[in-house]
C-alpha cells in the first residue's frame, strides 16, 4: 500500500475541496475527490414562485452568479414553451461572454499560474530579455522594458518586506518549477496587469446586468433592460459605445497576452501535455442562441466518447431530447440518503452525513452521468466539440495555438489537449473565441435596435397543472443545467447539475471515477510533503465547489445556522 496524501482544503478555488491521493513509486495510484460543502438551494426553492428562482440560484456562488441566473430562467422558459425576444438573447449572450472572459482571465493568472510560476525566481530576470520575449509573442503595446523593470522593483520590495501578500505560501523553489527567470517575470507582470483587464469585463456585465455580481436584468421571458436609443435613462447608444470600448481592451489582452502566455508556458512544460488525461468522455452544451426559440447557436455542443472525435453527437436545441433524457445522478458514494441513479426531475436532496470513508460515502457532491458514463465538462470539452463540428471561430484559434507552439519548437496535436496543460490551453482558446463573439453579438444587438425593434420581454402565465423544464448554459467551467418541476405555479422540485459536480464527482455505484479522480491517476509526485503536481491537475479544471452551507463540527453536529433574510 502506498503513502496517503491529503490536501484539505485545496486552495485557490471557490469553495471547499478535499483531495486524497495514494502514492507509490513517485506516482499517484488512486485518488478520491471530496466536496466538503452542502448545497441546499434545491431545498430552499421548494414551494416558491418559479419567476424568482433565478434570484436564489445565482446565490449558490459568488463567482458563478450570472450563469445560474441564465440557466434558471431558461429552465422555466423551457417548461412554459416560452420564446424570448432577439434583443433579450443578444443582451444575455454579451453578458455571458463578458462574464466568461473575466472568469478565464482570473483563473489562469490568479488561481493557477502560481502552480507553474516561481515568483522569487523572477527577481533574477533581466527585464530587457523579458521584454524581448514578450514582444516576440505578440505586438501588445504593454510589453516594454520599463514596465517589466517597474514590476520587478515592486516585487523586490514585497519580498524584502517579508510580507508577499497574495504570493505567500507558494511552493517556491520546488523541483517541478522549471521556468527561466525571464518567463517568471513576464508571468508575474501579467498577473498584476490581468487585474485591470478582468475589471473591464466586469463593467460590461454591470452595465447590462444592472450590477455585478448578482445581475438583476435577466428575467423569465426576456430582460428587464429598457431599450431606447433616444432616452438617457435607458439602454442607448452611449452604453453600447461604452461596452464596445471595454470589450476592445479585453479582447486585446486575451488574444495578445493571455493566450500567448499559456502557449509559451505550456511549451516550457510540454511534458504536462502528457499528464492528467483522465476521463475522455466529454459533454458540452450549445450556447449563444441566434433565434428566439433556441434552435440556432454560435457555439456548438454535444458529446464525445473515449476521446474519439468521430463519436461526436450534437445537441441541437434548448429542447433536445438527447440531452434531456440522458442525464442522471448517482449518490452511491455521496452524503445523501441512498437511492438508485435518478433523472434530475425525479431526484430528491436528503442529506445523510456519515464520515469520510473512501470505500463508502465521502463527498457532498453527487455523481452526474450521461448515458451512465462519467463525463468531463469545461473549455476542453467545448473546444473538442468545436474541432469535431469544424466550428470556424474555434478552428481559427486552435490553428493559431498550434502554429505558435510550433514556432516555439513544440509540435502539438489534438491528442495533446487531453491533459492538464491541454485544459489550460483550451480555456485560453475558448476565451479568444468568446472575445470575437462578444463583438458579433454586440453588433447584432445594435443592428436589431436600428431596425426599430425595442422588444425585451414576452408575457406569460403558469398553467394550473404540472409542467417540467430544463435549461442549460455552457458556463466557464462547463455544462450547467437546471431542472424544474412546477405544479400549479409553484416549484415542486428543483435540481442544479453544475459543471464542477460533473468534474468533482465521486465514484458511482459502478465504481467509475469522476474526472478529478481519474485525471490524477499516474500523476508524478516528486515531493510528498509539497504535492504541487496535485494542485496543477486539479486547478486545470478550475474547481468551483460553492454551496449553501451549514457549519458542522468534526462529528457532524451543527454548531451554527445562518439565515438569509
Amino acid at each position: 500500500m502506498g503513502k496517503r496524501i491529503t490536501v484539505d482544503p485545496l486552495t485557490r478555488i471557490e469553495g471547499h475541496l478535499r483531495i486524497d491521493v495514494e502514492v507509490s513509486g513517485g506516482k499517484v495510484r488512486d485518488a478520491w475527490s471530496s466536496a466538503q460543502m452542502w448545497r441546499g438551494i434545491e431545498v430552499i426553492l421548494k414551494g416558491r414562485d418559479p419567476k424568482v428562482a433565478w434570484m436564489f440560484t445565482q446565490r449558490i456562488c459568488g463567482v458563478c452568479t450570472t450563469v445560474h441566473a441564465i440557466a434558471s430562467v431558461r429552465a422555466v422558459e423551457n417548461a412554459l414553451g416560452l420564446e424570448v425576444p432577439l434583443n433579450a438573447q443578444y443582451v444575455r449572450n454579451i453578458i455571458l461572454c463578458a462574464h466568461a472572459l473575466q472568469d478565464h482571465i482570473v483563473h489562469f493568472y490568479h488561481l493557477s499560474a502560481l502552480d507553474w510560476v516561481d515568483i522569487i525566481s523572477a527577481l533574477k530576470a533581466d527585464p530587457k530579455k523579458t521584454a524581448e520575449l514578450a514582444q516576440s509573442l505578440s505586438d501588445w503595446d504593454g510589453n516594454s522594458v520599463t514596465y517589466f523593470k517597474e514590476v520587478q522593483e515592486r516585487l523586490k520590495a514585497f519580498v524584502n518586506s517579508g510580507q508577499i501578500g497574495p504570493f505567500s505560501n507558494g511552493y517556491w523553489g520546488h523541483p517541478q518549477m522549471k521556468l527561466p527567470p525571464e518567463v517568471n517575470l513576464l508571468a508575474v507582470a501579467h498577473y498584476l496587469t490581468a487585474l485591470d483587464y478582468q475589471r473591464e469585463a466586469c463593467k460590461v456585465v454591470a452595465v447590462l446586468g444592472g450590477k455585478n455580481p448578482h445581475i438583476q436584468t435577466v428575467i423569465v421571458g426576456g430582460i428587464a433592460l429598457a431599450i431606447n436609443p433616444d432616452n438617457e435613462a435607458t439602454f442607448n447608444m452611449e452604453r453600447i459605445d461604452l461596452i464596445r470600448e471595454c470589450l476592445i481592451k479585453v479582447r486585446d489582452f486575451v488574444q495578445k497576452v493571455y493566450l500567448n502566455d499559456v502557449i509559451a508556458i505550456g511549451c516550457l512544460y510540454k511534458d504536462w501535455f502528457k499528464i492528467g488525461r483522465g476521463v475522455t468522455n466529454y459533454l458540452a452544451v450549445p450556447d449563444l442562441p441566434l433565434d428566439t426559440k433556441g434552435t440556432q447557436f454560435d457555439i456548438p455542443g454535444g458529446t464525445i466518447f473515449n476521446g474519439n472525435l468521430a463519436t461526436y453527437h450534437p445537441i441541437k436545441s434548448f429542447n433536445d431530447p438527447y440531452f434531456r433524457d440522458n442525464v442522471t445522478e448517482s449518490v452511491a458514494h455521496s452524503w445523501y440518503e441512498y437511492s438508485k441513479p435518478k433523472h434530475p426531475w425525479e431526484e430528491d436532496t436528503i442529506p445523510e452525513y456519515t464520515d469520510f470513508n473512501p470505500d463508502k460515502k465521502y463527498s457532498w457532491a453527487k455523481a452526474p452521468r450521461f448515458k451512465g458514463k462519467p463525463m468531463q465538462v469545461g473549455p476542453l470539452a467545448q473546444v473538442l466539440m468545436g474541432i469535431a463540428s469544424k466550428h470556424g471561430p474555434t478552428m481559427k484559434w486552435v490553428k493559431y495555438a498550434i502554429k505558435k507552439a510550433r514556432s516555439l519548437k513544440v509540435n502539438l496535436g489534438v491528442k495533446d489537449f487531453h491533459s492538464t496543460m491541454g485544459r489550460h490551453l483550451a480555456r485560453a482558446i475558448r476565451a479568444a473565441v468568446l472575445a470575437d463573439l462578444a463583438f458579433k453579438h454586440l453588433e447584432l444587438l445594435e443592428k436589431n435596435i436600428a431596425k426599430g425593434d425595442y422588444s425585451i420581454w414576452n408575457e406569460f402565465e403558469f398553467p394550473k397543472k404540472t409542467i417540467r423544464g430544463f435549461g442549460f448554459h455552457e458556463a466557464p467551467r462547463g455544462a450547467l443545467s437546471h431542472w424544474v418541476v412546477i405544479d400549479n405555479g409553484k416549484i415542486a422540485n428543483y435540481q442544479c447539475v453544475v459543471p464542477s459536480t460533473w468534474n468533482v464527482s465521486p465514484r458511482d455505484e459502478k465504481g467509475q471515477r469522476g474526472p478529478y479522480e481519474a485525471s490524477l491517476i499516474g500523476n508524478p509526485i516528486v515531493d510528498p510533503e509539497r504535492p504541487l503536481e496535485v494542485l496543477r491537475t486539479i486547478h486545470s479544471f478550475d474547481p468551483c465547489i460553492a454551496c449553501a452551507v451549514h457549519i458542522l463540527d468534526a462529528k457532524g453536529k451543527e454548531i451554527k445556522r445562518v439565515r438569509a433574510l
